[in-house]
């Protein structure tokens, strides 16, 4: 939950997104004042715009020093006491939309939309891979 939380003081904008005002504020609060040319450079390391997975991706290994791929993992495992490498699509999307910073319905689906489930089944594994190296073309879910 701390990361969660973490992100929604950090979106200043309540967007969703982290963007460079959100990162200087950030960085300010610290008591750091971090240069133009440093905020474009870890906004550039984002292949896309900053939402929560790519929050802990970035954050998760600046701030603790740890892998961010294996905090991806953690916070999913956090739902799977059996190891298994799955939750259940529904309950997960229980967790989202109730817990912490709350999902919207549409915005779980956009988050299933392409992600590896199969009967039921949210493949964490699978979809931290796919977040962090991207996917094989011959992957990729049709559009």
């Amino acid at each position: 939950m701390f990361w969660r939380e973490a992100f929604s003081i950090i979106d200043g904008s309540k967007d969703g997104i982290i963007d460079q005002s959100d990162l200087e504020e950030v960085f300010r609060s610290m008591g750091k004042n971090p240069s133009e040319a440093y905020l474009d450079e870890m906004l550039k390391q984002a292949p896309g715009c900053i939402n929560f997975t790519m929050f802990l991706t970035l954050f998760g290994e600046k701030m603790m020093g740890c892998d961010p791929e294996d905090s991806i993992l953690n916070a999913f495992a956090c739902f799977d006491p059996n190891n298994t490498g799955y939750i259940n699509e529904e309950r997960l999307r229980e967790l989202m939309t109730t817990m912490g910073d709350r999902w919207t319905d549409d915005k779980v689906d956009e988050l299933f939309h392409g992600a590896p489930i199969k009967d039921g089944e949210f493949n964490y594994r699978e979809f931290t891979k796919m977040i962090m190296h991207g996917q094989d073309d011959e992957e990729q879910p049709a559009a």
